[in-house]
């Protein structure tokens, strides 16, 4: 027999500075991966918050009661093309508005001293509450430029809108209002 004593290998040194080195090489290749999925989300989030999509919060209450004052509002960047009614987001007098498109390019509008409003000849009801009143500043009837829409806001009586600065260009409307999302008492 021989008195040769056989070593645990947990208590070699050799092995448990192999053993360390495979586990510091295995965190790093973790924290690499970890690191990698995290930038790889962000780029997503930037993507589709940024490019796609854009949010906001929305100011006044112009489109009182579609939107209220401080309500997010969440616009799909890629839309081109605007129907009319559609709610949009657009930059106007340096300002960031929500506003409803009433005409688009080439369309005729027209407001009288009953409150009615008129595009190419058709009464527009629809469910605004408020009657539209022509304001100082622009002639009717008013042919919307090509490039550009007509935008009024829901609560006509009080709010600023195409009545007040003209036809909006189109390369000023941010986006087409997909949802809104109510803050209250936030």
């Amino acid at each position: 027999m021989s008195s040769r004593s056989v070593k645990n290998p947990a208590e070699d040194p050799i092995q448990q500075a192999m053993h360390t080195r495979r586990q510091r090489a295995a965190d790093r290749r973790g924290w690499l991966a970890l690191g990698g999925r995290v930038l790889l989300v962000a780029v997503a989030l930037w993507v589709v918050l940024g490019q796609i999509f854009f949010i906001t919060s929305a100011s006044g209450n112009d489109m009182f009661p579609a939107v209220k004052d401080g309500d997010l509002v969440i616009a799909n960047r890629l839309t081109t093309e605007y129907s009319k009614n559609d709610v949009v987001v657009y930059t106007a007098e340096g300002e960031q508005r929500v506003g409803r498109i009433i005409a688009r390019a080439g369309d005729v509008v027209t407001m009288d001293d009953s409150g009615t409003l008129l595009v190419n000849g058709t009464v527009q009801t629809g469910e605004i509450l408020f009657s539209t009143y022509a304001k100082e500043g622009i002639d009717y009837p008013f042919t919307v430029p090509e490039g550009c829409v007509f935008i009024l806001c829901d609560y006509r009586t009080s709010g600023t809108d195409s009545r007040d600065f003209g036809a909006v260009p189109l390369e000023n409307v941010a986006g087409k209002v997909i949802t809104i999302l109510r803050r209250r008492s936030i």
